[in-house]
C-alpha cells in the first residue's frame, strides 16, 4: 500500500539513495531532486506530493528561500532536514512555513516517525463544529456566538462569560479571536492572522501574534491551551465550541 508520495531535495546522492531505499521499503513512493531548479520543476501541481523533505544547502540556491516558493506551488507538507542545529535557523524555517525540522545526522526510524506524524495532522478529519453556519456581514462575523463558557458579540466587539461577566479584550485581541473563531478547526498561520488583523508587512521575527494569543488565552482561562491550540510549524487554531445564537 502506498503511504504517500515524497519529494526528497538534497544534493547528497549517497544520503538520497539510503533514504529512498528505506522509505520505499516502508511503503512510500519517493522522487529525488538535487537542486532548487529540479525541486521546483518536480513540484509543479498542487497534488504532486504529500511531503517534501528539504535540505537547506543546495548547489544552486538556499533551501530556505525554497520553502516560500514551494508553498506557492504545492500543498505538500515540508520537513526541513539540515545539518544546521542553530535554534534561530529552526525558528525561521517554521515561521516561513515548514511543518517540521530534523537535524542531521538522524535515525531513519525517527524520519519515518516524523513523516507519519505530519501525515496524521494533515489527514485528520475536521471536527463537526467546522460545519456550523455563521452569520457574516461585509465578510466579518455578526451577531452573538456561544463559545464554550463565553459569549462573543461580534456587533458590539465584546466578549462576556455566560453569566454576563465581561472579559476585557482589546480591539486587537478581539479581532484576533474573531479571526480564529471564523476559521474554527482550521489552522491559520501567523502570517494569515497578521494579515487578517493588522496593517503592514508581516515579519517572521515579529512575535506580536504569539503575545496576543497568550494574552487571550489568559483572559479566557484557556490555561492548558486546549481551546486555542498551537499547531507546530503552522500557527494557531480555535478548536472549541462555536454556535450562532438566535435572536
Amino acid at each position: 500500500m502506498n503511504k504517500g508520495r515524497i519529494l526528497s531535495v538534497d544534493d547528497d546522492q549517497n544520503l538520497q539513495m539510503v533514504v529512498s531505499q528505506y522509505l520505499e521499503s516502508e511503503g512510500y513512493s519517493i522522487d529525488c531532486a538535487y537542486t532548487v531548479a529540479s525541486a521546483l520543476e518536480k513540484s509543479e501541481g498542487t497534488d504532486a506530493y504529500n511531503i517534501v523533505l528539504l535540505d537547506l544547502c543546495l548547489p544552486d540556491g538556499e533551501g530556505l528561500s525554497l520553502i516560500t516558493q514551494l508553498r506557492s506551488k504545492t500543498n505538500a507538507s515540508i520537513i526541513v532536514i539540515s545539518g544546521k542545529s542553530d535554534t534561530t535557523e529552526k525558528v525561521v524555517c517554521l515561521e516561513m512555513g515548514a511543518d517540521d525540522y530534523i537535524t542531521k545526522p538522524f535515525e531513519l526510524r525517527e524520519l519515518s516517525a516524523r513523516l507519519k506524524a505530519v501525515l496524521r495532522r494533515v489527514e485528520a478529519p475536521a471536527p463537526a463544529a467546522e460545519s456550523t453556519e455563521l452569520h457574516t456581514k461585509h465578510g466579518e462575523l455578526s451577531g452573538r456566538l456561544q463559545l464554550e463558557n463565553w459569549i462573543m458579540d461580534c456587533d458590539q466587539y465584546a466578549v462576556t462569560m455566560t453569566d454576563g461577566s465581561p472579559i476585557d479584550l482589546t480591539t486587537g485581541e478581539f479581532k484576533l479571536l474573531q479571526a480564529l473563531v471564523k476559521a474554527a478547526n482550521r489552522a491559520l498561520s501567523r502570517e494569515q492572522l497578521f494579515d487578517l488583523t493588522r496593517d503592514g508587512n508581516y515579519d517572521a521575527f515579529d512575535r506580536a501574534i504569539d503575545i496576543q494569543v497568550a494574552r487571550i488565552r489568559k483572559k479566557l482561562g484557556d490555561d492548558d491551551n486546549s481551546i486555542i491550540k498551537t499547531i507546530r510549524g503552522v500557527g494557531y487554531m480555535y478548536s472549541g465550541k462555536v454556535e450562532q445564537q438566535t435572536a
